[in-house]
């Protein structure tokens, strides 16, 4: 089974639809994890440089045999470096050991002090996130990096901060990724981004550790109607929509599932079992499961 499902970015180039999340993998497991989904058919992986696994990630790209330039490689930017943008960039390559990503994404529109005193999340006096107020964070899509990076996109982003960026931007983000699923779809902002030619990215597609999304009634319903896992209605739900998925899992057993089970509910989901979807979170069960206390207003509807 091969991730053969692309879509494409508003600047060409294309992405798989599937791909690996390797937020909250630890880095003795995501190395094998990545070599297990690349053999069982993934050809994306989306990283990130806070989650500090890049290099564990890179062993696993090398281990897998599948060639660097068959492999959709994300990371992203932090808060700390939003004035340091190469600095980062070139952390990201040289723990992935490549020389260059297919995207590239702002992690959050919260620019932190670089300074202060913790390299991740540094803090004020009172405990409050150490935001940077004096940088603006419409200065990062000016470029791709000297050719470090085919394209650049933006994640977390509200309509209001897409908004507020694409006022002097000289390059449209690619993409926006986001939290998007059954429960938190942002019906909304998803069309909105599509007017945009903005591509949304869903992480944490299945929800969250122990999620209620997994014993949702109505997705198991429609599940059960197509011979399907809840799982396979839950992925296949946002992928029908357009919408890049990336699925979290250091289980062999799981990763290769959530290939096959997606592209398996793409084909058998009616535009029924999509009305009906499209209603759960209206009906009560609107959930977000990411919410950090930033300290600043990101403009996003149901957070808090």
């Amino acid at each position: 089974m091969s991730s053969s499902h692309f879509l494409k970015l508003n600047n060409g180039e294309s992405i798989p639809a599937i791909g690996l999340g390797t937020w909250q993998s630890k880095p003795n497991e995501v190395a094998r994890a990545v070599e297990v989904a690349l053999k069982k058919g993934y050809r994306h992986i989306d990283c990130a440089w806070a989650y500090g696994n890049e290099k564990e990630v890179g062993e696993g790209l090398r281990a897998s045999g599948v060639p660097r330039s068959e492999v959709f490689i994300t990371s992203k930017l932090w808060g700390t470096y939003h004035r340091r943008v190469e600095d980062c960039l070139d952390e990201t390559l040289a723990r992935l050991g490549t020389d260059y990503l297919d995207l590239y994404l702002i992690h959050w529109p919260v620019p932190m002090n670089p300074n202060g005193n913790h390299p991740v999340f540094p803090t004020r006096p009172d405990g409050t996130r150490d935001r940077d107020e004096s940088w603006d964070i419409r200065g990062h899509l000016e470029g791709h990096g000297r050719g470090k990076v085919k394209s650049i996109g933006i994640s977390n982003f509200s309509e209001m901060m897409v908004e507020k960026i694409l006022t002097t931007a000289n390059v449209i983000p690619a993409v926006n990724q986001l939290e998007l699923h059954l429960y938190n779809p942002q019906h909304k902002l998803v069309t909105y981004l599509k007017s945009k030619g903005i591509l949304p990215e869903a992480y944490s597609p299945l929800g969250s550790t122990n999620s209620p999304l997994l014993h949702d009634e109505v997705a198991a319903e429609i599940a059960k109607r197509h011979e399907l896992k809840t799982s396979d209605v839950l992925l296949g739900y946002l992928l029908r929509k357009d919408i890049v998925i990336l699925s979290k899992s250091v289980n062999p057993a799981r990763i290769e599932a959530n290939l096959i089970g997606a592209l398996e509910a793409y084909k058998r989901l009616t535009t029924e079992d999509m009305a009906v979807l499209d209603d759960v979170a209206a009906n009560g069960k609107q959930k977000r499961f990411s919410m950090p206390p930033w300290g600043v207003d990101l403009g996003f509807e149901n957070w808090g």
